[in-house]
């Protein structure tokens, strides 16, 4: 099947789990034979991680039909990271994505919000039929005026950084334009800043749109929404004709929150990569104290106060314990200041964002993982936990608790038995070990091909409802 895959993240332009699982997805599509071009809004990481995108610049070959110079990445050659049948293009865009807090310039190559390379995106004019079909499907434009603006500076779903409603309008005038000669059996958008690009192509190749839900403005801001992020999530799954949800808990919440019918969505749990390289053994940080980790964004969806709350119970009945948070996030700042009010400063590390080898390393010193989202579509994490050999205490709201067996799973307001539970995975060796053993069993049947087989049955549905006449155009 060809898949024209739509993406805000793709590695080493991570920033949370969505890359990962776009990078596990698209590689297991890659090996199933599937042929699959991804189009991702993210400019070169300069600084070298970035092998498998370059720049076309004055000098460089012929760019793309109908795209220009200076808004296109394009591949650099073939196979690339181990994939055979996929191709990896990119489009100019600011550096931001859809996770609050975050902070674009710690990753090299970012350019400014005027453009990269001192390119003008906003000057990059949508055409007549692009623009029109923005309008249509998402209530007279995205970017620009009071609502866009309202994203930068503040208000509901404060946060979010700067004007990402204007980037993905910017994204879909760009992916139209570079897709437009390319042939293609569905197309398959990540998220709600894809979505109006997956909706504008779709439109004009007539070809069905699945949309991958892995997170909600549900999720991200609790009840306290974007309304304009609420409206393009919602009008993309309508759009659709099939809507992959990561998890029957999100799978409810495009059920009752945005009113599409259950029959529509299929859920396709996560799965992980089992064949990654671990740190050597001489890479393993000793200490004398237990740790017990946190990995995520440090936002109010993942819970990082009563992780906090949790550790001051702890550290009343047992001191050689410290808690890691590992990530970056909005809330980063006030959990430190709330730790040093409890007097715990000095047992809460904060490592800030992490990446490659390092997330490797922070699992190897963990005796315990806890994930306390107060909701979580998924947890990518908890798989990476149990993938390192490291007992899991979870989120009942979260979708890997729907999946997972062998972990210890806890209300994330009820803090005082998220610490009896902490304090139980650490004093009884019995539990811990046993955790260990029957957790990576269940690996074996959470994998990225079992996941790129069901997402291919869900384009199989999406083809079937277009009919053969437009499956065929």
């Amino acid at each position: 099947m060809r898949i024209l895959m739509l993406g805000w993240e793709f590695p080493p332009f991570i920033a949370g789990g969505l890359g990962v699982a776009c990078y596990g997805l698209t590689k297991a599509l890659d090996r199933h034979g599937h042929k699959i071009l991804f189009i991702l809004p993210k400019p070169v990481d300069r600084a070298g991680n970035a092998s498998h995108v370059k720049m076309l610049g004055s000098d460089s070959p012929t760019p793309p039909a109908g795209s220009t110079r200076t808004s296109v990445m394009d591949v650099e050659g073939m196979p690339l990271h181990g994939f055979q049948n996929a191709i990896f293009r990119g489009v100019q865009a600011t550096f931001s994505h859809s996770y609050p807090g975050f902070d674009p310039a710690r990753i090299a190559g970012v350019g400014s919000a005027a453009g990269i390379g001192g390119v003008d995106l906003s000057a990059i004019q949508a055409s007549d039929e692009t623009a029109a079909l923005l309008a249509q499907s998402f209530g007279g434009g995205l970017g620009g005026g009071s609502t866009s603006a309202g994203l930068a500076a503040g208000g509901p779903g404060v946060g979010y950084g700067s004007d990402l409603v204007g980037d993905s309008e910017r994204y879909a005038r760009l992916v139209v334009a570079l897709a437009r000669g390319e042939s293609f059996d569905v197309v398959h958008a990540h998220d709600w800043l894809t979505f109006p690009a997956g909706v504008a192509l779709s439109s004009l190749s007539r070809k069905p749109l699945i949309v991958h839900v892995h997170s909600t403005e549900f999720d991200r801001a609790g009840t306290n929404v974007n309304q304009r992020v609420y409206e393009i999530e919602r009008a993309g799954m309508h759009h659709a004709s099939r809507v992959i949800a990561v998890s029957q808990f999100t799978k409810a919440i495009c059920v009752r929150r945005y009113g599409v019918s259950p029959s529509k969505v299929d859920v396709v749990y996560n799965g992980i990569e089992r064949d990654h390289v671990q740190p050597n053994d001489g890479d393993r940080i000793e200490s004398e104290d237990r740790i017990v980790l946190f990995v995520g964004r440090i936002t109010m969806q993942k819970g990082p106060e009563y992780f906090i709350a949790a550790a001051k119970r702890v550290l009343e009945k047992m001191s050689n314990v410290k808690f890691v948070l590992a990530g970056s996030g909005d809330m980063a700042v006030r959990m430190i200041e709330l730790a040093a009010s409890m007097g715990i400063g000095h047992k809460v590390l904060f490592t800030g964002f992490l990446r490659g080898r390092d997330v490797d390393r922070v699992y190897q010193m963990a005796d315990c993982y806890v994930m306390p989202s107060v909701s979580e579509p998924f947890g990518i994490a908890a798989l990476e936990a149990i993938k390192h050999d490291v007992p899991v205490i979870l989120s009942k709201t979260s979708g890997a608790s729907e999946v997972l067996t062998h972990v210890l799973k806890v209300d994330f307001w009820d803090i005082d038995e998220m610490a009896n539970k902490i304090l139980a995975v650490l004093r009884h060796p019995p539990l811990s070990q046993t955790l260990r053993q029957h957790g990576s069993f269940e690996l074996h049947r959470l994998t990225w091909d079992g996941a790129a087989e069901r997402c291919v049955a869900s384009y199989s549905k999406a083809i079937g409802a277009t009919g053969p006449s437009v499956a065929a155009s």
